[in-house]
């Protein structure tokens, strides 16, 4: 066996190597990865950096870069396509075909943008950012359904971090654009198209379900997680905030973009001290299985694995005949909280309410992320501070996403509190958000965003937990990515058919006082506090029409979340059950009795 250290074991040079195995092929090293991954999934939320150049560049109104903006949320949110294909394909193509996508939507729009190709048609350029966003939905089914899978007792903490390093990756890619290019925010489309697209290819193998036994101490590790990603968003928020006050030379980019990754690297020390632990746990089951007489084998098998079933009679039908299609059963639904078919659960009420109160509130939260680039603007900030506004949204995004991940979790072991109540609480903050930008105060605008970055943070992994818990995790590939599809609806009518239309209702307004029409003009702008104030008072007053909606979900299942709903996962065998030598002991004597 190997030496004993202080910590209680260690590892000597022979077993380097398969230990670096163990590690690559554990599933800590999985949520590693995939926190990368995620990092590079969030490119749809730097929309309002680069969305200026491709409407200066191009000569698009605002209606026509709201049309734009839509199609990036439509292919962001419409991801059954990737859940279908999840179902029969391994994970690794899955994120292939993402990282495919991403570099080539984004690449024909950098190549747009630079005047390389002849000019794009509006359906051209929708098309592009419709795949290139759309990516993301194959990275996200990789990675989070995997991780989810992997760990489905601690999915509310996990998708909270999960999606929180996808609130953080604007914030991050911003400072490795700033490093690489400088201040060029068309070159930032670029990094988009293969940076993503790098991250998938480099961990495509070590992304996979894995079938093995709990720990007891997984919650503890997720916290440690916790506490780099917060260590780390509290770095981006600083850098963020000195950048425009303070002129950066290259270098000092350079270095803030060096320590940002740096940290997103810490998680594979967290996940190398974990597979440690599990190796020296291994060699003390080992040397325990060597003190058991060898006439007892079986003895020392987890007490949880059954002994192997008899063979049914030939007389009963075969087993195939028992097997139930993921679209069969429609009006046989089970209990919440087990396995539903797609079909079960598309139909389901409980998918509706999901549905009606994401259609409004993740709706009016694109709608206001994707126009804050043009609210800055209309309010007289300089470019610079409009890329605050935009980091500041990506850094309480994941804000957003860790706190509804864990105190969501908190509160429901807990207190018995049911997960969509505190969706209505989080929608009722986003109302709160949209009136700031309607009604516009001395830096009503820096609070607006971080409101509005913190809500629209915390709806997606509550969506995702609240999916999981009521319908099962068997096609959770595909459900997950059909309860988001209300997104890009809502998006489509909230931000295209009433902001986009509003807002160069009152540019034209402006041009026709100043005797000017709209041919007389390139770019269509609007300038002052009246140009959102109508569409957001809209925005607030269907959001809060969401929180009510979402209250009938709450009510609907209190009686589910008073219950234990993880109760059947905690049947499953732990690490611990193979390792404790007075367990050999006891079963080693049992026999004789």
């Amino acid at each position: 066996m190997g030496y004993t250290s202080s910590s209680g074991g260690g590892i000597r040079g022979s077993e380097i190597l398969p230990f670096t195995v163990q590690v690559v092929k554990g599933r800590w090293f999985t949520v590693f990865a995939s926190f990368l991954i995620m990092t590079g999934a969030g490119a749809t939320y730097l929309f309002g950096i680069y969305s200026k150049q491709i409407k200066a560049s191009l000569g698009y109104d605002q209606t026509t870069l709201n049309l734009i903006g839509f199609f990036k949320d439509l292919g962001a949110n419409i991801g059954v396509l990737s859940g279908l294909i999840a179902e029969v394909t391994p994970t690794w193509f899955v994120l292939l075909i993402g990282a495919a996508m991403n570099f080539a939507g984004y690449f024909m729009i950098w190549l747009a943008v630079m005047g390389k190709i002849p000019k794009p048609r509006v359906w051209q350029m929708c098309i592009y950012i419709c795949v290139g966003a759309n990516s993301q939905n194959f990275a996200n089914t990789g990675a989070l359904v995997t991780c989810v899978k992997n760990f489905p007792e601690g999915r509310g903490i996990l998708l909270g971090l999960l999606k929180g390093f996808v609130g953080l990756s604007g914030a991050v890619m911003t400072q490795l654009y700033l490093a690489i290019y400088g201040t060029d925010a068309k070159s930032l489309i670029l990094l988009i198209a293969w940076l993503p697209a790098a991250l998938s290819i480099v961990f495509v193998y070590t992304i996979r379900i894995l079938h093995t036994a709990r720990q007891p101490n997984e919650v503890r590790v997720f916290y440690h997680f916790l506490y780099v990603s917060i260590v780390l968003a509290l770095f981006l928020m600083v850098m963020t905030l000195l950048e425009k006050t303070v002129t950066f030379s290259k270098g000092a980019y350079a270095a803030s973009a060096t320590v940002s990754w740096f940290m997103l690297f810490v998680p594979l020390l967290i996940a190398i001290r974990e597979e440690a632990a599990l190796w020296n746990l291994k060699k003390k089951a080992a040397s325990a299985r060597d003190e058991v007489p060898v006439e007892n084998p079986p003895e020392i098998q987890l007490k949880s694995s059954p002994p192997p079933a008899p063979s049914p009679p030939q007389s009963q039908p075969p087993e195939v005949e028992n097997h139930t299609s993921c679209f069969a059963d429609i009006c046989k639904k089970p209990p919440r909280g087990e396995d539903y078919t797609i079909l079960q659960a598309l139909l389901s009420w409980d998918m509706g309410i999901l549905f009606l109160a994401t259609l409004f509130g993740l709706g009016g939260s694109l709608t206001a992320v994707d126009n804050l680039g043009q609210i800055g603007e209309s309010l007289g900030y300089p470019t610079k501070t409009v890329s605050t506004f935009v980091s500041l949204v990506s850094i309480w995004n994941y804000f957003g996403r860790v706190f509804s991940g864990f105190v969501s979790e908190t509160l429901m072991l807990k207190y018995k509190i049911p997960r969509p109540l505190m969706m209505t609480f989080v929608l009722l903050l986003s109302c709160l958000g949209h009136l700031l930008v309607a009604f516009p105060g001395p830096g009503a605008v820096y609070v607006a965003s971080i409101i509005i970055g913190f809500s629209f943070g915390a709806q997606l992994p509550l969506l995702f937990a609240i999916i999981s818990e009521l319908f099962g995790l068997k096609y959770y590939s595909t459900l997950f990515n059909c309860g988001q599809l209300a997104s890009p609806l809502g998006s489509y009518i909230l931000n295209v058919k009433v902001t986009g239309f509003l807002y160069d209702r009152a540019a034209k307004k402006d041009l026709a006082k100043k005797g000017l029409s709209r041919s007389s003009v390139k770019e269509l702008t609007c300038i002052g506090t009246h140009c959102y104030r109508l569409p957001f008072i809209i925005l607030a007053a269907g959001t809060l029409f969401g929180a009510l909606v979402s209250l009938i979900l709450v009510v609907r299942t209190r009686e589910f979340y008073s219950g234990d709903i993880y109760k059947k996962f905690r049947d499953d065998p732990m690490i611990t059950d193979m390792i404790e030598p007075e367990k050999l002991k006891v079963q080693e004597k049992e026999p004789e009795k």
